[in-house]
């Protein structure tokens, strides 16, 4: 089985990432192949809502969505993290998935076979203050993402009051959860 983790955040070692890790490594534990990919580190460019649009769902700018779209369709499993800025998702995050306004449109308005495999997929969040409402916003974005990409929603975990680069580490109950959700991805 093939686990593809996304992290959304800005923050390299912080508590998105580390808790990113945490579900991975669960899933190793079962015998998975992970994967980690950071979109800080990708080099792309917002949605231009292009008007030549391909009617195959492919997108027409050429970056490094291009590979992300590639492992998105091959993995069985994808867990998706992003820190909550302002009751939303992180740029990034907002920003790759923007991008799929191709396949959104090839399966919705053109009924066609987007190619995306049917898969399992989790998000994971934390945000720094105690608003657990906060995470709502960004949990329905990230529902149409998964359902647009034939990823069934199986799992969140979510984590307030968590702000202070790698302060996560101070809350076992949240690492233990992901360790979790990772083994349960994995099955």
């Amino acid at each position: 089985m093939k686990v593809l983790g996304i992290n959304g955040s800005p923050r390299i070692g912080g508590n998105t990432d580390i808790l990113l890790d945490k579900v991975l490594e669960g899933a190793e534990s079962k015998n998975a192949e992970t994967e980690k990919i950071i979109l800080n580190k990708l080099k792309f460019v917002p949605c231009q809502e292009c008007e030549g649009m391909r009617d195959d769902g492919e997108c027409i700018i050429h970056d490094d969505m291009h590979e992300l779209y590639k492992k998105i369709k091959e993995a069985d499993a994808l867990v998706l993290a992003s820190p909550v800025f302002f009751g939303s998702l992180s740029a990034q995050t907002k920003m790759m998935i923007d991008r799929f306004q191709c396949v959104w449109r090839l399966k919705y308005m053109l009924n066609g076979d987007t190619g995306y495999k049917k898969k399992k997929a989790v998000f994971i969040s934390v945000e720094g203050s105690k608003r657990s409402d906060f995470f709502e916003n960004a949990k329905s974005i990230i529902k149409n993402l998964f359902a647009t990409i034939n990823a069934d929603y199986k799992g969140e975990l979510f984590c307030s009051g968590v702000d202070e680069k790698a302060s996560i580490l101070n809350h076992h109950g949240c690492l233990k959860k992901a360790f979790d959700l990772g083994v349960k991805l994995a099955f």
